[in-house]
């Protein structure tokens, strides 16, 4: 289990076979073709319950999930999770 925070303060817990998984493999390559894959990455990874744990993290105080911070809390999460591997 690789477990993490974000510099915003999200805390994170990623199975690492979901990462070893080929069906992952090839999700995340879908996602070059459609963007709009992302979200399923996402749930894939995280799991429902840390998704919507991270959407309500981003929340704005309208009750909106900002994408761009959605995005770029993912996008540290992948990222530490490389540095942990290495």
């Amino acid at each position: 289990m690789i477990k993490g925070k974000t510099k915003s303060g999200f805390k994170f817990e990623i199975d690492e076979a979901v990462l070893n998984d080929y069906e992952t493999i090839e999700l995340l390559g879908d996602v070059e073709e459609n963007p709009l894959l992302f979200p399923k990455v996402v749930k894939r990874i995280l799991g429902d319950e840390q998704t919507t744990a991270l959407k309500n993290h981003v929340r704005d105080e309208n009750g909106r999930v900002n994408a761009e911070k959605m995005t770029a809390e993912v996008t540290e999460i992948f990222q530490s999770q490389a540095q942990l591997k290495k």
